[in-house]
């Protein structure tokens, strides 16, 4: 009887060290930006060798690499948010695609920190204490596609950024100048969030964005009086809301033929300079809420592919026949489905009806009460 008790004892203790199938853990939000954009496949493969592994228990090489002390690894995934950490902790393993130091104490970034990570796709030091970066912390990270800076304590942009990167976010830092030269070399950048620093038009260097082509970049949230000089001419999203623009002036757009949506909200704009828009020819959406205009921005009718405009929350108080759609036929390209008028002075009662006669749905037209 006693054998088969060891034996019964045996399969049990196997059992509880058996594979297990459960995700791995989780924080709420954790790489929300990372898992839509790995290789394709990348993160679903990792997950089957991990949950197709042999049903025998699998001995473990003695140079297995260990996570760091009260961090979660799983599926080359190092989390080590919330844990009070002053330091970039030591024995990340060398495989590590993503490692997460959010929500710590961390104060700089040393030379050696990322010594080895040469796989890391994507690093969060989100919410941390950072002012000081080692000019040759990133050396290593040779495919590192994602960096995520947001709320530190940086002044300036980090030197010798990986040739790989392609997103970074650097929002609700302390930067107020952007020097010549600071993105060199990043020709697959694509995403720059750098709203919520106190940086003026004067802070930007001739040549800051030279050799970028972004799609998407946003500077919200700043102190900037006017629309920034020399930004890259490729980009398809710009993003100014919560900033101190009074005016658009003629030339100010005219880099930007390829913006399909343009953030101007919650400025001080009073003038959109005529003809201003006209070099907007593939505009699709334009956010001008939140400002202080008195009539309607002059060209919409012209831009055919234009299909939302948001004006509310203004000082407009008279809305003409022809303010956002052409006269005739086959100028404009598509309908509006989108045009915001509520929170200004104008009564809804008072505009023709064949104002809106090239907007998809009268649904799509919103007034509302205006309040002093």
């Amino acid at each position: 009887m006693l054998p088969h008790c060891s034996l019964l004892l045996l399969l049990c203790v196997a059992r509880l060290f058996s594979p297990s199938s459960a995700l791995p853990f989780e924080q709420k939000g954790f790489w929300d930006f990372a898992m839509d954009s790995m290789d394709s496949g990348g993160m679903m493969t990792m997950m089957r060798d991990e949950e197709e592994g042999s049903a025998v228990e699998e001995v473990l090489p003695p140079d297995i690499h260990m996570c760091p002390f009260g961090c979660h690894c799983r599926l080359r995934v190092v989390q080590c948010s919330d844990l009070g950490l002053t330091e970039v902790p030591k024995n990340i393993p060398p495989d590590t695609k993503f490692l997460d130091l959010q929500n710590n104490r961390i104060t700089e970034i040393t030379e050696n920190d990322f010594k080895g990570l040469t796989n890391l796709y994507g690093l969060s030091l989100r919410n941390n204490l950072i002012s000081k970066v080692h000019p040759k912390a990133f050396v290593p990270l040779k495919h590192m596609q994602k960096l995520y800076f947001s709320k530190n304590l940086l002044t300036t942009i980090p030197k010798n950024l990986p040739a790989s990167l392609v997103e970074i976010r650097i929002h609700e830092n302390r930067i107020k100048k952007v020097a010549a030269g600071a993105f060199a070399g990043l020709t697959n950048m694509n995403c720059i969030e750098m709203g919520a620093n106190p940086i003026q038009n004067s802070g930007f260097e001739p040549g800051a964005f030279q050799g970028l082509k972004l799609n998407y970049l946003r500077i919200s949230e700043a102190k900037l009086s006017g629309v920034p000089k020399d930004l890259p001419e490729s980009l398809n999203e710009l993003h100014l809301d919560h900033n101190q623009i009074q005016a658009v002036e003629l030339e100010d757009l005219s880099r930007y033929k390829n913006l399909y949506r343009l953030g101007l909200g919650y400025n001080h704009i009073r003038n959109i300079e005529n003809g201003s828009l006209a070099y907007l020819p593939r505009l699709r959406e334009l956010h001008l809420d939140n400002n202080r205009l008195i009539r309607i921005p002059r060209g919409l009718p012209e831009m055919k592919y234009l299909q939302v405009v948001y004006l509310h929350s203004n000082n407009i108080s008279q809305v003409g026949v022809d303010d956002f759609c052409p006269r005739g036929f086959g100028m404009k390209r598509t309908f509006y489905n989108g045009i915001s008028l509520f929170a200004n002075p104008v009564n809804y009662w008072e505009v023709q009806p064949a104002t809106f006669r090239c907007v998809s749905d009268r649904l799509a037209i919103q007034f509302g009460n205006y309040k002093k």
